[in-house]
């Protein structure tokens, strides 16, 4: 039964590898297509308010990269230094950056390892689902929760930036989970989670601004804690912003020392309540609340 179980998981595990890859492309893309709609929505309102011409009639787009179809599918993915077209045996999950030897077939110019780290990590949570709540549709939910957690992650660490496109289905997908009875929490804590988890940030957002005149925080981070609130409930809020604030705190500490902070000093802190949210699905909130305090003395 053991050897089945980790059959099992292991297969999920290598959806979870493809998936990871697939999330290499939405961590990329999904920031430059945000910004290319906002340039075009400000072209717009320009037109209309009047500040910009309209574009005559049956005249042909100019033919730049902003016009050009952009999305998760097109165009072909495809070497950032020399455009070379990346052949389906290159994009193998983790065993083609092996085979490559983290190099472009084509130019031999350096990928970063932080695709198959990506794959790893994403294909390791589908593993770790599988094999806590087998052929269920709990794992299904469980994977796709991993899977928004490490996209938003790493778009939010590259860009700040938290998408509304990943944010919202995230916290509907877990209030819907409660009501499905999908996940272990029940409804009206799911509800409460994510209410809680919004209306919170959005206080200490504006606490802080009230007193240093800056802000501390971005409104994706409301709806992350939002959507983890949906996901575990309002009394998992705690312990998911503490482990949040420490690892932050930790990481913030470290990247000083190393002058690796950015222009500015800030650290993005969807990463942490990301990191907050994968170990309370792992351990469980309330062991996660017992480390925390471990860590800090307790």
């Amino acid at each position: 039964m053991l050897g089945v179980e980790w059959m099992d998981a292991a297969v999920v595990g290598v959806l979870g590898l493809l998936i990871g890859s697939f999330l290499n492309v939405v961590i990329h893309r999904v920031p430059i297509m945000m910004e290319r709609q906002w340039a075009a929505d400000g072209d717009q309102y320009a037109i209309e308010a009047g500040l910009k011409p309209a574009p005559a009639a049956g005249a042909d787009a100019p033919a730049t990269d902003k016009t050009e179809r952009y999305n998760l599918l097109t165009p072909a993915s495809r070497c950032p230094h020399c455009g070379h077209a990346i052949r389906w045996y290159e994009n193998i999950p983790v065993l083609s950056y092996i085979a490559l030897g983290g190099k472009c077939s084509g130019c031999k110019a350096r990928i970063s390892p932080r695709y198959p780290l990506v794959e790893l990590a994403t294909g390791a949570l589908f593993f770790l689902c599988a094999w806590r709540w087998g052929w269920t549709v709990t794992t299904a939910m469980w994977c796709g929760f991993s899977a928004a957690i490490v996209a938003l992650a790493m778009i939010d660490w590259d860009t700040t930036l938290l998408p509304d496109d990943i944010t919202l289905p995230l916290m509907w997908a877990g209030l819907v989970g409660a009501a499905m009875q999908w996940l272990t929490v029940p409804l009206f804590d799911s509800v409460m989670g994510a209410a809680a988890g919004y209306v919170s940030l959005w206080l200490v957002y504006w606490a802080f601004k009230l007193v240093t005149g800056k802000e501390g925080m971005g409104y994706g981070d409301f709806k992350l804690f939002a959507g983890l609130g949906a996901w575990f409930g309002w009394s998992a809020l705690v312990p998911i912003i503490l482990m949040a604030s420490v690892i932050g705190a930790i990481v913030g500490i470290l990247m000083k020392l190393t002058s690796g902070l950015r222009e500015g000093g800030y650290v993005p802190f969807g990463p942490f309540l990301a990191a907050g949210g994968l170990t309370a699905m792992a351990v469980g909130p309330q062991k996660m609340l017992q480390t925390v305090f471990s860590v800090l003395g307790f």
